[in-house]
């Protein structure tokens, strides 16, 4: 686990998770204060962004991120396939080929993090790699590998959580600590007793 850098781990070799692009604010003609009236919950923060080149307003609430087209103030509607796989390529770096897609309503335990129905997109490279894309924003939300895969395997088991493989504080953890640092303590203790032992069994008798 301590060889490999969790750059390779995390996947950034094989996708970029930030594209660079050029905002041009004369593309956002939309009125925000039109907007604004659309949305009921309280708004904590509102951004310029592109999805697959056509600008967006951000605007995040409690509920979560809504998309509006910077010219129409159209809301963004679910993406389809065919926008999820031009959006995975986009970000892809490796030189795989799309084999396969699937729109999930639940994200794997691998991508666990992802809430609600989310895009699979699987790349037929080396590591297997597979992209996670947000079908409400578009965005690429999680890089897999069969690199990461081994890792996580590996971590569950330095961690013995089973289920999430996230709670270091687990009580099986706890447990088998404990035990070792009793185990640990009580060798250390019988060591020196055994020191004391062949010490006392050199000594010369007295003479006499």
């Amino acid at each position: 686990m301590s060889v490999i850098p969790l750059e390779k781990v995390h996947g950034d070799h094989l996708a970029s998770k930030n594209l660079y692009h050029v905002i041009d604010n004369q593309q956002y003609l939309y009125s925000l204060d039109t907007l604004r009236l659309k949305i009921a919950d309280p708004i904590n923060r509102i951004s310029y962004t592109t999805v697959l080149g056509e600008p967006y307003y951000s605007f995040q609430t409690a509920s979560g991120e809504r998309l509006f087209h910077g010219f129409s103030g159209e809301l963004m509607t679910t993406i389809n396939a065919d926008e999820a796989a031009l959006i995975a390529k986009q970000h892809y770096l490796g030189d795989g080929n799309l084999v396969e897609q699937k729109l999930l309503d639940k994200a794997p335990m691998e991508a666990s993090r992802n809430k609600g129905k989310v895009w699979q997109l699987r790349f037929d490279d080396t590591w297997n790699t597979t992209l996670y894309v947000s079908p409400t924003n578009g965005k690429l939300t999680t890089i897999r590998s069969d690199l990461w895969r081994i890792f996580d395997f590996f971590w569950m088991l330095h961690i013995m959580d089973y289920d999430d493989r996230e709670d270091f504080n687990n009580p099986l953890l706890i447990t088998f600590s404990i035990s070792a640092l009793v185990f640990t303590l009580t060798g250390i203790i019988l060591l020196f007793k055994s020191f004391n032992i062949i010490g006392f069994s050199r000594k010369k008798p007295r003479n006499l």
